[in-house]
């Protein structure tokens, strides 16, 4: 099934316009969630929306949106009264100006997106603002109505598209200098910068997403098949930590013997394929289908010693009615 467009409207630059489509670029649907239960009846937890005085349910229909200038009092402001602001940028994504990539600080992106063309018609468009942008190496910046908000939009071109990220208004990045005035001045020795890059040296390597892995989603998946095998899981010992070291000049050098003695980067990871397919980390999931399902399941994973019962699961199933 084709991922649906968070945006659909036009991309123009200058008098060069086409119909675009916006997709996101990233996607957490893999990652095992959770629902709130009920711990005595093992229902689904629902929540309510109701009025904060009376505590009757309020209807959808009825809700409408307030800014607090009071305790109790609140400017209302309607969904009609908001669309009708009618920012340009709520269809179009303009163009307004080119600035080099490396001005843009990271802590100003916010979240990628792939822009195309949308429908047929508008490809041509589509490659002459594209690998114009990819001709003056700059990124285009822009303006894009997403969830009533006007966000900054950076635009580079990738492969065939465009990639959008969107950019933080200044407002919402907070000055590095009330959390950094406190640290220290130190002095760093070139001895121990030497070592210290020695160190990165030794570590460095090719940035290859692929071969990072979650450990925790890994051990969330196997605590989740093993619960529903009704095997109990064991507690793991705290890890250990590096110890108080006092002498920093000696914890360099220890670092660096550790780091020459262990293979690099690439070697650990060369011919060894992530756990996580590329379809996501849920296909690592048990199927389930009912509680035949969920037998055969418990006799296919590890069985527990004999002597040993296993220990009540913790799967709850609804009865029907």
């Amino acid at each position: 099934m084709a991922p649906r467009a968070n945006w659909k409207g036009f991309l123009r630059l200058s008098l060069v316009t086409c119909p675009v489509a916006l997709f996101p670029a990233t996607s957490d649907t893999e990652k095992v969630s959770f629902n709130q239960i009920n711990r005595k009846t093992g229902h689904r937890i629902k929540y309510a929306k109701v009025d904060a005085d009376t505590g009757e349910e309020v209807a959808s229909e009825d809700i409408i949106k307030g800014y607090k200038v009071d305790t109790d009092t609140y400017i209302e402001v309607t969904k009609d009264e908001l669309d009708d602001l009618a920012l340009e940028s709520t269809h179009t994504i303009e163009i307004d100006e080119f600035v080099p990539k490396a001005q843009i600080e990271s802590r100003y992106l916010i979240r990628p997106y792939y822009l195309v063309p949308d429908g047929k018609v508008g490809h041509d468009a589509f490659a002459v603002i594209r690998e114009t942008i990819r001709s003056m190496n700059k990124v285009a910046i822009g303006r894009i109505v997403l969830t009533n908000r006007e966000h900054i939009v950076a635009l580079e071109p990738l492969g065939k598209g465009l990639m959008g990220t969107l950019l933080r208004y200044p407002y919402e990045v907070r000055s590095e200098k009330e959390y950094f005035d406190d640290i220290q001045d130190v002095k760093v020795t070139k001895d121990m910068l030497d070592l210290a890059k020695h160190i990165v040296e030794q570590k460095s390597a090719s940035f290859e997403p692929d071969k990072f892995e979650d450990h925790y989603e890994t051990a969330l998946i196997d605590l989740i098949n093993k619960k529903r095998a009704g095997i109990r899981p064991t507690a793991k010992a705290a890890p250990k930590t590096g110890g108080n070291v006092i002498n920093l000049m000696d914890a360099l050098k220890r670092s660096l013997a550790n780091e020459r003695q262990a293979p690099p980067p690439e070697a650990k990871t060369k011919g060894k394929k992530s756990k996580k397919r590329a379809e996501g980390q849920r296909e690592m999931l048990l199927p389930i289908s009912g509680k035949r399902a969920a037998k055969e399941d418990a006799k296919s994973e590890t069985k527990a010693p004999a002597a040993k019962k296993p220990a009540r699961s913790s799967v709850r199933t609804r009865k029907a009615g």
